[in-house]
């Protein structure tokens, strides 16, 4: 199975990290059911062009964080996720989006108006079919 992931090496953020909060996000958005199988590291790694150790990694920190569950012989699962828990998930990978999104436009020297407007202006267009 192929995850609609995308690493980037030139984002400060680490690439265990990136595929973290991805495949959180297709849990929490239910594009991941409970019960779905998830690649296996090395094919994880294989697709993303990056080290095992490096999945390994997100994989450790999804499972110690409940997302997933790894059943020897058989291989990785997605767990099922509690309302209250899914919810403050998705608030928090939003919100850690928008973060990212105002430090880049601050780095571009946006103003709050200009961020505002910008801001309105995505969700215009999203919520109307663009």
């Amino acid at each position: 199975m192929k995850l609609p992931i995308r690493v980037s090496e030139e984002s400060r953020e680490p690439i265990y990290h990136q595929i973290e909060t991805q495949v959180k996000s297709l849990i929490v958005s239910g594009q991941l059911s409970p019960g779905t199988p998830l690649p296996s590291i090395r094919a994880m790694s294989n697709e993303l062009a990056c080290s095992v150790i490096t999945t390994r990694r997100a994989y450790q920190n999804l499972e110690t964080s409940g997302f997933i569950k790894t059943v020897q012989g058989k291989g990785t699962f997605v767990k099922e996720l509690e309302g209250q828990r899914k919810e403050e998930t998705k608030q928090k990978v939003v919100y850690d989006a928008f973060v990212k999104a105002v430090d880049q436009a601050k780095q571009m020297g946006c103003s709050v108006d200009d961020m505002q407007k910008i801001f309105n202006a995505v969700i215009h267009n999203k919520t109307n079919g663009g």
